[in-house]
């Protein structure tokens, strides 16, 4: 550690000498309480216990599990070592995780209760991992976490700088295969700094941390919350009517917001009912009609934003009030614009693709290069989004480019590729186009339209499926529209834009 280094590890070890006795974590689903102090002596515990078994500077860590509060002391730890957290999507299916933990070679995975059989299986198939963990009770294949934080003996000395790995975030597959977006110490720093400065967070404030640890989002609000002294009220995985009463029960303040999460909780809230009065501050994407109802509701303030992980989640944003439907502004400590195919400047209103720079740029995509070339060309993240910026300085979203065909059903990202590629495995399907269309529930859905070969019959149910059985299930279509022929350009091949132009829409 230098003169000018600070790290999230730094936040743990402050946080325990301004806060000791205060409650920094609450996990929901068993009522277990830990201070900011419990948290440091759990965490020099544990990186003295990975420490012991070889974990070090540059290893990475795989976690499969769901949120509970030793997935968070997994990343103090790690920050402790200067090691690198692979958290991972435990929505996907076994040849995703397979492929996620395999892209980074971890040294060691972390494992709950629920997943051991899942990474148990494929144990022979990860050549890099030397070490399986428990983060809940004992397992005979898996060490149980209690036996690494019964290491004791030599002081850690932190090994990682600001500028160093913290986690590789796993984004969708934009030519089928997911890439690791790898994101720094200051990356997460900044974000909560941001985070605090915009939404005026502070020591009072209680979050709901409902979103999963292994998402940008879900991740950086509880370290940022985390780094105010607040207090993280934790959820498994979410559920409306818990989630309204977690609300009530600790005056929860904050949280983060994906459609139709806020939805769904306020209507448990009238359901039941439960007051959500002391929610005054959401971030996050929503429909208008559902940031007003939350907002009349509660006098509390929603800030819309835009990001995505290569941004540590923010590049935009702003209190929804001063500028309804737009994406807020550039945040303090980044250089926002819109730039046209040749990266030149756009005037203001121009629709161009979004592009940034700034501390709060990832660090670039795991051992991808091209890609890492392709993205930072011209001295620029380039975000595959486009929208365009107003004469007051709010970014209004447009969309996305062609080659980064993205849905977002409930937050999650799905590239059509991807699903495109699965479908077609079916024998029935002869040709598909798969993209977004408006969704009332998910705000966006995903679609399929399929031709048949000669001959053959599929119903849309078996289709869906037979996707879910072979992809992660949130990524199977929700619609399917099977069709004689899909429209072709003159050089024959599908006219992807006329088939969503005919078969979008709302379903």
């Amino acid at each position: 550690m230098g003169l000018y280094d600070f790290t999230f590890y730094d936040v743990i070890c402050k946080n325990a000498r301004l806060c000791g006795d205060k409650c920094a974590w609450i996990d929901s689903d068993d009522g277990r309480q830990y201070t900011f102090g419990r948290i440091k002596q759990m965490t020099d515990s544990l990186a003295a216990g990975l420490a012991a078994r070889g974990i070090g500077r540059g290893d990475r860590i795989g976690v499969v599990a769901k949120n509970c509060a030793a997935y968070f002391l997994v990343y103090g730890a790690a920050a402790a070592l200067g090691a690198i957290v692979l958290p991972v999507n435990w929505r996907l299916s076994e040849e995703e995780v397979q492929y996620c933990l395999n892209d980074c070679g971890p040294k060691c995975v972390f494992a709950d209760n629920e997943y051991f059989r899942l990474v148990g299986d494929m144990a022979s198939r990860l050549p890099s991992v030397e070490h399986y963990f428990s983060l809940g009770q004992a397992d005979s294949d898996f060490t149980a976490f209690d036996a690494l934080l019964a290491q004791s003996g030599e002081q850690i000395t932190p090994a990682a700088t600001p500028d160093d790995p913290l986690v590789i975030i796993h984004t969708a597959a934009v030519a089928g295969k997911p890439r690791g977006a790898v994101l720094s110490h200051n990356n997460l720093l900044f974000a909560s700094m941001h985070l605090l400065n915009c939404m005026g967070i502070d020591h009072r404030d209680v979050h709901l941390n409902l979103l999963p640890l292994f998402h940008v989002a879900g991740l950086f609000m509880s370290a940022h919350v985390f780094l105010a002294g607040g207090l993280n009220v934790n959820m498994k995985k979410f559920d409306a009517a818990k989630a309204a009463k977690l609300i009530e029960a600790h005056r929860v303040s904050v949280m983060f917001d994906f459609t139709p999460i806020l939805g769904s909780v306020l209507e448990a809230g009238q359901k039941e009912p439960y007051s959500l009065e002391s929610l005054k501050k959401v971030i996050g994407l929503d429909a208008p009609q559902t940031i007003e109802q939350y907002q009349q509701a509660t006098g509390g303030t929603f800030f819309c934003m835009y990001g995505q992980t290569e941004t540590s989640a923010l590049a935009t944003m702003g209190p929804y009030d001063l500028c309804p439907g737009s994406a807020g502004r550039p945040i303090a400590l980044a250089v926002v614009e819109v730039v046209d195919e040749d990266d030149r400047l756009l005037e203001t209103g121009r629709v161009g693709e979004i592009v940034m720079r700034g501390p709060m740029v990832f660090k670039g995509y795991w051992n991808l290069p091209e890609d890492n070339a392709h993205t930072f060309r011209s001295g620029w993240h380039h975000t595959g989004d486009l929208g365009r910026l107003d004469e007051n300085g709010f970014l209004w979203y447009e969309g996305r480019k062609p080659e980064k065909e993205l849905i977002k059903p409930g937050g999650e990202n799905v590239y059509p590729a991807e699903v495109e590629k699965v479908i077609l495995q079916h024998p029935a399907v002869r040709q598909t186009v798969v993209f977004g269309v408006p969704d009332p529930k998910w705000k966006e859905g995903i679609k399929a339209v399929c031709t048949l070969n000669e001959g053959s019959s599929l119903k849309a149910v078996e289709l869906i499926e037979f996707v879910g059985s072979r992809i992660a299930r949130f990524k199977k279509p929700r619609y399917v529209e099977f069709v004689e022929t899909l429209p072709a350009t003159a050089d024959g091949r599908i006219d992807r834009a006329k088939v969503k132009e005919l078969y979008g829409g709302p379903q």
